[in-house]
Formats: structure tokens, C-alpha cells, sequence
């Protein structure tokens, strides 16, 4: 896909998370909702979905799209640990090559995770997975932060 279509691809997800999301003031409903929309937009995504902080330290999985995922991650493990505990994306072309990847699904060849924040604290993570070698780059991660942070408006509401 050509950067021109990349961008105009985020520029209708992002829309249609507003347009859906206008007024709903519940966390499942948002993050649900918003998974799907992700999910449906990007042809490469194996897996989409949140890890709630649910402990200190401790993700739990929350609404996805895609085959079972892991059910808790710990903040010392993986990609979405590593987001979690830095607070930083983590944009991975391939996961054998990150240390301490988790393999919730063994075809997952590439992820992005991006820190999903309610206020200052953190909340959950948003994880997007794919069986395709360096499937995200730069335009996906600007365009998954962005929707992260649409979606933020909603949680903080």
C-alpha cells in the first residue's frame, strides 16, 4: 500500500472511531468498538486488541479481534510489557528478534503496541498483531497513536 492510500486509510479510521464513539461514555463499549474499527481497517492485523492494567504490573486481556490471545502479561514480559513499563510504542518488524517476546499466537511475525492512558496513569495497551514480517511501519504508528488518543477522549470522559 502506497503512503498516500496508508494516510487517507488512517484519516477514515480515525473519523469513523469518532463518528461511533460520539457520546458513549463506557470503557468495554469504547475499547470493543474501537478494536473492531483497527481490526477491520488494517488487512494485515492477525490480532487486535487491549491488555488492561488490572494490578500493578499486570496486563489482562480486554476486548480483541482475532484467535485466543494471552490471557495476562506481566509489565517484566514482552512487547506489551515493554510498552506498559515504558510507556513508549513498541514498533516490532519481527518478533524473534525482540527479547522476551511473548508468543500468545506462534504465526505472529510483526506488532505494534501502543500505551493507552486514562489521565496521567495508565490504562491498558493497545496491541496489534501480524503474520506478516515487518508489517507496520512509521505511518501505522503515527496513525494507531492517533486513534489511541481519540480514544482516550473517551475514556477520560
Amino acid at each position: 500500500m502506497n503512503t498516500e492510500t496508508k494516510k487517507a486509510l488512517y484519516a477514515e479510521l480515525h473519523s469513523q472511531i469518532d463518528a461511533v464513539l460520539d457520546g458513549i461514555q463506557d470503557d468495554v463499549t469504547a475499547m470493543a468498538t474501537a478494536a473492531c474499527l483497527i481490526h477491520e481497517a488494517l488487512d494485515v492485523a492477525s490480532w487486535t486488541g487491549f491488555y488492561r492494567v488490572v494490578a500493578p504490573e499486570l496486563l489482562r486481556v480486554g476486548p480483541y479481534q482475532g484467535p485466543l490471545g494471552c490471557l495476562e502479561i506481566s509489565f517484566d514480559r514482552g512487547v506489551c510489557g515493554a510498552a506498559a513499563r515504558s510507556g513508549q510504542t513498541q514498533l516490532v518488524l519481527d518478533v524473534d528478534e525482540f527479547p522476551g517476546h511473548v508468543a500468545c499466537d506462534a504465526a505472529a511475525r510483526s506488532e505494534i503496541v501502543i500505551p493507552v492512558l486514562r489521565g496521567d496513569e495508565l490504562f491498558a495497551v493497545l496491541d496489534v498483531d501480524s503474520h506478516q514480517p515487518a508489517a507496520f511501519d512509521e505511518i501505522d504508528q503515527a496513525g494507531l497513536e492517533e486513534a489511541v488518543r481519540r480514544l482516550q477522549l473517551y475514556l477520560d470522559s
